[in-house]
Order: structure tokens, then sequence, then C-alpha cells
């Protein structure tokens, strides 16, 4: 027992040292882009298939609903199908060494708030990075223990107070008051391995290129399930998505692990200010003609959100801030962009979208329950052999481009937590579009680095809400049935009635899942989750 303990515990600080080596996607082969190819394009005859079976006129049962279902509807297949467009293009830049004699700066910001202990860690990783550059701390913490945590790592300390803009605008500051040619805006949480640099900077000998990302991963999402669902959602973004929209000339800026030319900051006025103020940045800088770079490389690691209330807040912010590409900035530099870039800025401004459909999905199975008003006269089994091949190929295709992600031991799989933490967060999605079309402001607030201890009720009313309009619905479909099977439209067909069963459902299955990260939320996992990082075993080829 003794024995098997002790080779269990060496397993699992291997895996854990396994997360800190230099990770790359794997290299993009004709033979497998021809498969995507040919599976997307199955996809989009079952898609257009499926088109011209929904939109016969004997299937229109309720002219309004009907549309507003359709409309809810196909959203969803639109993003799928724009999707494999992108996987059908994936690619992945050739490695380019870095040349010597560059200027570099690495921004990292501080707020009020925010754990002493994290910058210990970061700014030691910083300090650890191979290629010569100057890390500044950007801080308006007013606390002077940060000004000596920067100077024990050998960073320069800039004390950035009262501005506007929160991070973007301390990066504004700074940029005033530095001068390297090239700038890495690194998020607080994220730790650099030595060879951050050198896998980035080559890239910048085309003259033309304005930011190279690279992947973004983390080391704490074994610690709840909050944190393993909210990685799920991210993998195949910073895998097959970004490497798509890299070969689309499309790949964006995301806010941590960034590297910007200095020039192409300042032909846009500077980074942009916002709550998705990557994003306004990323736009922006290809509206001016600036290329992009995606580099798909684990070079650091940071912290997705542990608790299931400071999700929420992340995913508010986003959602809120998402909205202003689509509001503001695509109708602005519509005409300086290429057509692929506008598709990818439109699809990504429109994803918090989901919180309306998702509300449409929830209220059509008892609106027909309770008050017999159904969108669509279609048979149930009908729908489900003619959405099928979509279905199928989707998930084909899913499980196909997963071999591009980034650490792909660590990240396949089905992912089921991150569709169950999509579904709790559609009433977040709501209230962010809500806000985005109201133009209601809401603060910058930093995502918790630290796991905060929430409320049940407060995290899983809308869940708890749900499962108590489903119960009282199912009994009274199976009273109605029992003792008089003649009543009302319910009786007229069993099978309509149980699909509509079906599709009330799988919601509340899901909120299962949302329970349990609720529940989990009351009881943090202890200690803070960079406790046992040492920044001396970073990086390093795996």
């Amino acid at each position: 027992m003794i024995a098997a303990l002790r080779s269990t515990g060496h397993a699992r600080r291997a895996r854990a040292g396994d997360l800190w080596r230099h990770r790359r996607a794997a290299p993009v082969r004709p033979f497998h882009r021809m498969i995507v190819g040919a599976l997307a394009g199955f996809g989009l005859v079952a898609v257009l298939r499926l088109v011209d079976w929904w939109f016969r006129p004997d299937h229109v049962a309720q002219p309004v609903l009907f549309a507003v279902l359709s409309l809810a509807f196909w959203y969803g297949v639109g993003r799928i199908v724009l999707s494999w467009i992108g996987y059908s293009r994936i690619a992945a830049p050739p490695h380019v060494p870095a040349p010597d004699g560059r200027t570099v700066a690495i921004f990292t910001t501080s707020s009020p708030g925010e754990p002493l202990a994290m910058f210990e860690r970061t700014l030691a990783a910083c300090a650890r990075v191979r290629y010569p550059h100057t890390t500044y701390l950007l801080d308006d913490t007013r606390d002077p223990a940060f000004r000596a945590c920067a100077a024990r790592h050998g960073a320069v300390w800039l004390e950035l107070v009262g501005l506007p803009g929160a991070k973007a605008g301390k990066i504004n500051a700074a940029l005033e008051r530095t001068t390297e040619e090239f700038v890495l805006v690194l998020d607080p949480d994220h730790l650099p391995f030595p060879e951050f640099l050198d896998r980035v900077l080559g890239h910048f000998d085309d003259a033309r290129v304005g930011f190279v990302q690279v992947a973004q991963a983390y080391y704490n999402q074994a610690r709840s399930f909050t944190a393993r669902g909210a990685a799920e959602q991210t993998y195949a973004f910073y895998g097959p998505v970004q490497m798509g929209l890299h070969g689309l000339g499309a790949c964006v800026a995301i806010g941590a692990n960034c590297t910007f030319r200095r020039a192409a900051l300042q032909s846009i006025g500077g980074h942009g200010i916002g709550l998705a103020e990557d994003l306004v940045t990323s736009i922006r800088l290809h509206g001016a003609g600036w290329r992009s770079v995606y580099v798909p490389e684990v070079v650091s690691r940071g912290l997705v959100p542990e608790d299931l209330g400071s999700f929420y807040k992340q995913q508010l912010k986003w959602a809120r801030g998402v909205y202003e590409v689509v509001f503001s900035e695509l109708p602005v530099l519509f005409g300086r962009l290429g057509w692929w870039q506008r598709l990818s800025y439109l699809t990504i401004g429109t994803y918090y979208v989901y919180g309306v459909t998702a509300l449409l999905f929830l209220i059509f199975p008892y609106l027909y329950l309770w008050a017999g008003l159904q969108p669509a006269a279609m048979r149930f089994a009908e729908f489900l052999v003619e959405a099928a091949p979509v279905a199928v190929l989707g998930v084909l295709l899913y499980a196909l481009v997963q071999r591009w992600m980034v650490h792909p031991a660590t990240e396949r799989g089905t992912h089921w937590r991150g569709l169950v933490l999509k579904f709790a967060c559609w009433p977040v999605f709501l209230a962010g579009t809500v806000l985005a079309v109201a133009r209601a402001r809401i603060p910058y607030i930093p995502t918790a680095k630290e796991a905060v201890r929430g409320r049940f009720l407060w995290l899983a009313w809308p869940q708890l809400l749900l499962l108590g309009v489903y119960g009282a619905t199912l009994a009274r479909v199976v009273m109605g049935r029992l003792h008089d099977p003649r009543e009302g439209t319910l009786a007229l067909s069993a099978e309509a009635v149980w699909g509509m069963v079906g599709f009330a459902t799988l919601p509340v299955l899901l909120s299962l899942g949302v329970f349990h990260a609720a529940w989990q939320a009351r009881r943090p996992a202890p200690g803070a989750p960079w406790d046992s990082v040492d920044p001396l075993a970073i990086g390093g080829e795996a």
C-alpha cells in the first residue's frame, strides 16, 4: 500500500512538472488537411439538405414563432459551419529564430487586492526569460511591498495610479515612458518560460507583422470543476481555431501573452481601451494594415477562475465588452479589413448572443407543453434523421482537429464540463447582451486570482428555478395523459409531447453539473495555486 501511494505521488508530480515543458501543436500535414476539407465539404452538403428540409412550407405552424425558432437554430448551425471553414484553413508558421539586438519590454500590471505572492512567482519567471529584455511592473496598488518585489527580481517599477482605462490605460502610460521596440503584454498570473521571446521575435523580421500571439494555457485546471470547465472552453480556441484564423490572415490578439511591435501600437494611438481591450486593439491593428501571426505553442501558463462566481463575473465583463467590436469598431473599420477578417470579428463579436438563443430554446418546449403553441410542425423522429448527418460530421471534425491542440495529452476529450459551464452562463450572457444594447457601463474588474467562497443559492438559482418548472411540467404531462388521454392538444401526438419533454430534459441534465460547481464553490480548494510552482523548474523541451 505504501509503495502504491508513493507511486501515485510520483505520478502526480510528474504530471504537474509536465505542464511546465515547452509544447507546440502538431505539424499541419497535407493529408490531414485533405481529410478535414473533405469532412467539411460533406458537412456543408448535409447542412444544405437540412436547410431544404427545414424551410418547407408545411413545417410552419406559427409563423412568428417559427421565424424566431429558425433564427435561434440557424445561428447555432451557422457558427458550426464557420468553425469548419476555419478548420479547413488550419496553418502554423515555421519557426523563425530570434535575431540578436532587438530591444524588448515585458509589461505586467498589478491592481489593488491582487496577491503579492503571485507576483513573486511571475517576476521571478520573467527574470529567467533568456532573450535580453526589461521587465516593467505597472503598479497602482500604492503598496511599497510591490516596489520591493520588483526590485528583488530585477524589474523596473512604474507607479501608475488613478489612470483611466484600467489595464490598457497603464499600458499606454508605460509606452510613453519606455522606448523598447517590442512589448510583451503579460497578465500577472501568467508565468513565462525562459524560451518565450525566442519563439516569437523572429516573426517580426517581416516588417508588416504588428503582433505575434501565442497559445494561452493553464496550470490550475485540476483544482475545481469550474477551473477544469473554464480551461476546456479554451482548448480548441488556442489550438485549431486560432490556427484556422491564422490561415485566414485573421488571428486575434488576446489580453495575455501577446507581443506587439511598438510602431504598430503607436500607429493606432496606443493599446485599445475597454472591457475587451485586447480585441479592440486587434481589430484596429488589422484595420491599419498590420499582419498578425499565431504561434501555437505553450511558452507560459496562467490561471483560470476556480470558483463559479468569479467565472460569472469574468464572463459578464467579456460579454459586455466583446459587443463593442460589433457596435463600435467593425462599422468604422469594415472597409479596411479583408473579408475573412470581417467575418472573423463578426463571429467573435456575436458569440454571446448564445444567451438569447439559450433562453429561447428553454422556452419553446414549455410553450408547447403548457399552452399548445408549436413553432414548427415537424415530426420529431424526422428532425433527428435530417439533423443527424450534421451532428455526426461535426463530432468527427471536432475529434479530428484535436490533434492540433497545443498539449493534446492533457487537452483532448469530450470537454463536457466546458459545455456545462457554457449552459450555466446563459443568464450572464443574456445580461451582457442587454447591457450592450442599452450601452450601459460596467466597471473593469480584474478576474480573481484565487478562489472566492460563494453561496450555493446565489450561484445556482436560475438552474433551481428551471428544475422547479421542469418538475411541475413533467407532473402535468404525466397526470394529464394518465387521467384524460383525450385532453387538449397534448393528447394529439405522443411523439410530439415526449419529444418536447426530451428537449426540456437536456438542460436539466446540464444543470446537474452546474449544481456541482455551485456546491463546490462553498469550499474552495485550500492554498493558492502558485504555492507549488517553482520558477526555477519552468521551461525546456518536453
